[in-house]
């Protein structure tokens, strides 16, 4: 096993260890042991795409983990381009949310915890990408959601803050129940849980089926679809997506660490690491294609009207992540995770902007109460502005190309949601363009609508947070020229380095469908910035005037349709009230409590009764021990 890659994921594990022990003696100096751990993991992960890109990879098992009977699973790593992309995104975002959280998170309580659980949190996403075999993905995958909880829930005396770890790592449960019924037949139909096996004979179950309470099922579709089951969790597709917008309640740097650039995309780089199993079932595309679309729509409608920076954002999260199961659904596997790639920049750089904004405004969250920023944070304005153009599809910036290619080749799909899935793409573009640039020009234009106190407490970060930015701001613009397509003069470079691991896409569109596919999409985003600057700039009545207007639609977008509501009456309220009734009542008090308790308290009425036989008189026991003479002898007498 190389060194290089060894590293990679057991040098953030050290780190977690040292800071989790030894940490709070370092006190404000924490930091530093994290921070190198993860910056040499990230000049490995550069080295190792080097060695991919010469031809170098590496499928090798470390030691056997499971041996029972005739089921074997080891500890193993696979390198090749898809393990390679993935690892420049997650060391990559952990060094710069590493060095950032050090003037973000000066002076908070728990300094040091905060740092190991980063640590943890990074060992357990690069475990993950990096295992060859679905129980070691399965490990990571785990772990990732118990970082996620603790961050999540790092300010734990916060009621809010506990509440939204908890409900991230419960709604994930459900989607991992699923994941893990996956996992129970892919083992059941291949004998194995290792990639390479499972994907040499993935041929061997095609079309094959199996019988179960009288119904047949496709064996490969309903694998496809319990794993789905897991992605959707994970990355927050309805109707598992109420996670993630509650976990904003987590540290900024977790937001941009966890829910915008690396744990979220797990969902996609499983259904990409497992495009083999979903190429056997055009059913199970159709459903993917088909849920993205939907949470794609249904997320950008929300963030329409929040006005909690973060939430706007971490809505626009879902929706982005929503346009990567579109590119899986449709066949596009090396357009999602080009998405993924672009997206963990410029979508990073959106939350820890966030971050900057929320220290310059002295901890305020709320749009409704900023304004006017710009000549107060101009690198912070600067870097935003990158971010917003980014993720709106301009032309030249990251996002317009992993975008316009998702969107073409939805278009040509054979997929039958193909085309349904362009249309909502495209709507949808125009949308993410109109609530970005409504939220820069809340922020950063007009008058300052916030307090005098919040007006002189203005001022830029300090450079330990804005390099960061001004790093990732680099990212938003130009991680796009990996996959300029051949239409504008490119190479598909992306497309081409993947092709070992995720194929080709379906069909190609020509060069002239591409072409006019990529002018509409660009209008709708160019549409969504003119509307935004004319509601918010030109006519600041207009946003006032609409709501009176369209009040019930309002009202649905801002409470997020309710769905928390819904939840909370159908599956939350009833599942306390049989818990009330059946496991405290029932269970618990009547037959636990009746054993645990009734059994002592026999023993102490038996005990209180013998105890009276002592009472302290000489007499009274020489005529027990003279009693206890003659039973015995009369005992053996007539036993004998």
């Amino acid at each position: 096993m190389p060194t290089y890659l060894l590293l990679i994921p057991f040098l953030p594990l050290a780190s977690f260890a040292f800071t989790f022990l030894f940490g709070k003696r370092l006190g404000v100096q924490s930091h530093w042991v994290p921070i190198i751990a993860v910056l040499t993991s990230f000049s490995c992960a550069l080295y190792a795409f080097s060695q991919v890109k010469g031809g170098h990879h590496v499928n090798q098992d470390l030691y056997t983990w499971i041996s029972s009977g005739t089921m074997s699973v080891s500890v193993g790593f696979l390198l090749d381009e898809l393990t390679s992309v993935m690892l420049i995104v997650v060391t990559s975002i952990s060094s710069l949310v590493h060095i950032y959280s050090v003037g973000y998170m000066k002076g908070e309580d728990g300094y040091y915890r905060f740092y190991s659980y980063l640590s943890l949190f990074t060992f357990s996403m690069l475990m993950l990408v990096l295992g060859n075999n679905f129980l070691q993905l399965f490990f990571g995958w785990e772990a990732v959601g118990l970082s996620s909880y603790l961050l999540i829930g790092f300010y734990y005396e916060k009621v809010s803050a506990a509440d939204a770890g908890k409900k991230a790592f419960i709604v994930n449960r459900f989607g991992d129940f699923g994941f893990i019924l996956g996992l129970f037949l892919i083992y059941a139909a291949f004998g194995t849980l290792h990639y390479e096996p499972i994907f040499s004979n993935v041929g061997q179950i095609a079309n094959q089926t199996f019988t179960m309470l009288g119904m047949t099922f496709n064996l490969p579709t309903v694998i496809a679809l319990l794993l789905f089951c897991g992605a959707m969790g994970k990355s927050a597709q309805l109707p598992l997506h109420v996670w993630l917008p509650d976990a904003m309640e987590g540290p900024t740097p977790v937001s941009a660490l966890i829910h915008a650039a690396t744990m979220v995309t797990a969902g996609v780089f499983l259904i990409a690491r497992c495009n083999p199993i979903f190429e056997l079932s055009i059913t199970a595309l159709n459903v993917v294609t088909i849920v993205g679309s939907i949470t794609c729509l249904f997320a950008a409608t929300i963030a329409l009207t929040q006005t909690d920076i973060k939430r706007v954002v971490a809505y626009s999260t879902v929706s982005q992540l929503a346009y990567m199961f579109i590119a899986c659904g449709v066949g596009a596997y090396s357009a999602g995770v080009f998405h993924l790639f672009t997206h963990a920049y410029f979508k990073a750089l959106l939350f820890l902007g966030c971050g900057s904004i929320i220290l310059g405004m002295h901890h305020e969250q709320d749009v409704k109460y900023m304004g006017g920023l710009k000549k107060y944070m101009p690198i912070t304005y600067w870097t935003f502005l990158l971010a917003s153009l980014s993720i709106s599809g301009v032309p030249g910036f990251a996002g317009f190309f992993s975008k316009d290619e998702i969107l073409s080749m939805a278009f040509v799909s054979n997929v039958p949601a193909g085309k349904f899935a362009w249309f909502i793409g495209t709507l949808v573009a125009g949308m993410t363009a109109f609530y970005s640039f409504r939220l820069f020009f809340l922020i950063f234009h007009g008058e300052f609508r916030g307090t005098q106190k919040q007006k002189d407490h203005l001022k830029e970060s300090p450079r330990v947070v804005t390099i960061p930015l001004i790093l990732l701001a680099i990212g938003a613009v130009a991680a796009g020229n990996f996959g300029i397509p051949t239409v504008i003069g490119g190479n598909a470079n992306w497309g081409h380095y993947l092709a070992p691991v995720l194929g080709h896409p379906h069909a190609h569109p020509s060069h002239a469908t591409e072409l006019i596919l990529m002018i509409i999409s660009v209008s709708a985003g160019a549409f969504g910035i003119f509307l935004a600057w004319k509601m918010y700039m030109k006519k600041p009545e207009m946003p006032q005037a609409i709501r009176d207007k369209y009040p019930i639609l309002y009202k649905l977008s801002l409470n997020k349709y309710f769905i928390d509501e819904i939840y909370g009456f159908t599956i939350v309220k009833p599942v306390l009230g049989l818990s009330r009734k059946i496991v405290l009542n029932l269970i618990d008090i009547t037959i636990i409590d009746s054993v645990v308790n009734g059994i002592p308290r026999i023993i102490g009425r038996v005990s209180g009764s013998i105890r009276k036989v002592q009472d302290g008189l000489v007499s009274h026991y020489l005529a027990y021990m003279c009693g206890g003479v003659v039973f015995i002898i009369i005992w053996m007498y007539v036993g004998a």
